[in-house]
Formats: C-alpha cells, sequence, structure tokens
C-alpha cells in the first residue's frame, strides 16, 4: 500500500482555524506504530437495525491492515455479516488512532497461518490450533481513513491528523 494522503480532520464548528500549516500533522508512521504496538483494542460494528456495538479484542497490525479472529456465533461476527463497515481503536486514548475501514472475512487456511504466526509472536500461545477447534472466523479490516490525536503534541489541535487511503 502506498503512504495514505494526510491532512487536517474536519472541524466545522472549531472555535479557531486551524493553521494552513501542516507541519505539525502526524506522519502515518507514528499511527503505524500506536497500531502495532497496542494490546488492546476497541472494535464498534453496527448491529442489523443499526444499533452500534462496542468491543474489545486482540488483533495485529500486519500487512497494511487489521487483523483480528472471533467466533462466528459472536455478535461482532454476525454484524459484520450483515454489515461489513467498522471502526478500530488503539487502547490508549491520550496517542489515540482511530481507523475506519471494512472487515473481510479470510477464509483462505493458508492466510490464517500465515497470521496466527504473527499473532502468536505478540501474544504467545497457538492461535491456529483454537481457530480451528472452536470454528473460528478470521477477518482483515482495510482501512478507508484514519484519525490520529496526541494529548502529548505541543498543539494538540494543529497536530490532529486525518489520513485518507
Amino acid at each position: 500500500m502506498s503512504e495514505p494522503k494526510v491532512g487536517r480532520p474536519h472541524w466545522p464548528d472549531a472555535i479557531s482555524k486551524p493553521s494552513d500549516d501542516l507541519s505539525a500533522l502526524k506522519p502515518w508512521n507514528w499511527a503505524v506504530e500506536r497500531l502495532e504496538k497496542s494490546h488492546n483494542y476497541w472494535i464498534s460494528t453496527a448491529r442489523p437495525d443499526g444499533r452500534p456495538h462496542l468491543m474489545v479484542i486482540w488483533g495485529i497490525w500486519w500487512e497494511d491492515a487489521f487483523w483480528f479472529s472471533t467466533g462466528p456465533k459472536t455478535r461482532k461476527a454476525k454484524n459484520i455479516a450483515a454489515q461489513p463497515y467498522c471502526v478500530l481503536g488503539t487502547e490508549k486514548a491520550d496517542e489515540a488512532v482511530i481507523v475506519e475501514g471494512t472487515a473481510v472475512e479470510i477464509t483462505d487456511r493458508a492466510e490464517w497461518k500465515r497470521m496466527g504466526e504473527v499473532y502468536d509472536r505478540k501474544y504467545g500461545g497457538k492461535l491456529l490450533p483454537l481457530l480451528e477447534s472452536s470454528g473460528g472466523s478470521v477477518f482483515r479490516i482495510e482501512p478507508k481513513v484514519a484519525f490520529g490525536q496526541d494529548e502529548h503534541a505541543e498543539d494538540y489541535v494543529q497536530a490532529a491528523t486525518r489520513w485518507t487511503f
């Protein structure tokens, strides 16, 4: 994947207009570092009737996307089957990365094995036997837009970043 386009989030009711100087925006590698290092993630999906569902999951940022597993009977798997759009957030709100994207179920067992090896290095354990014994599912969230918010930046408003894929 090529580098996403960087810009500012749209804040139509901001008290002051952000500067035209984009030098304070975060580079994409800042977001990738947080996506890779986060241990817990928040995933938001929508139920078939449109009501939101928010859950904590484990997963990996790998090959320019977010990968996770879940049981096929879980609410998030059912939601994704009905509506694949979802939002993912890293665990640290003071250095938040939020990814909006589309979840795609991965059925290729060779992909499961490759993903499982990366996942096992991060979390320990053996994901693949667990998935196969439980009939689990693997999903890949393909990013469409992402946001970065860094409360530690010298000027938080000027550093708020939007990446478009």
